[in-house]
């Protein structure tokens, strides 16, 4: 404000003494004070004064051109590559492999989990040690959740969780591309 008040003392002393310097001063006055108002009253934000949506916005018809998850009612059936083994299989191979961490070494068990998986899961597992494996054995059938026809996640009940797989077969050879595990 004191800046202000300096700028509007300079143009009615000094500076212009006409009708165009009060008007600039004038202007100068009445920005200053709406600009503290703005900040008195919380306005400072530059997003304040928008209209924001109370909800998510939706670009496409929810119902139609979805993954299979939302407005789908039939899942889509997973597409394999003749010979190739379900990703029911595949879920289950690996599982196995992944459990049996504590009994083999570490190569061992990266080995065995590299067949079963997408190159970008063996990447983000090499450096996992297969003692923090966080169970022993699993404890009821998998559930098999397609998305897509290439798209599938798989939930495993464990002796003290659950493993999440994410499959995927972009040429029908199904493979795990994601594995998070959570304690019940």
């Amino acid at each position: 404000m004191r800046a202000v008040r300096r700028a509007i003392e300079f143009l009615f002393t000094k500076a212009l003494r006409s009708r165009l310097g009060i008007a600039l001063a004038i202007g100068v006055l009445v920005v200053g004070v709406l600009g503290a108002a703005r900040l008195v009253s919380g306005l400072g934000d530059p997003q304040a004064g928008l209209s924001q949506p109370s909800e998510p916005i939706t670009t496409v018809d929810p119902t139609t051109g979805d993954d299979g998850v939302v407005g789908s009612t039939t899942p889509p059936s997973p597409v394999t590559r003749p010979g190739a083994p379900p990703p029911e299989q595949i879920a289950d191979r690996f599982t196995t492999a992944w459990l049996g961490g504590g009994r083999v070494g570490a190569e061992e068990w990266h080995a065995s989990l590299r067949q079963f998986s997408t190159p970008e899961l063996t990447e983000e597992l090499a450096g996992a040690d297969p003692t923090g494996v966080p169970a022993e054995r699993t404890t009821g059938e998998p559930s098999l959740r397609p998305r897509t026809e290439h798209f599938v996640e798989v939930l495993i009940p464990l002796d003290s969780g659950r493993l999440r797989l994410e499959l995927v077969a972009p040429d029908g050879q199904w493979l795990v591309d994601a594995v998070d595990w959570e304690r019940t």
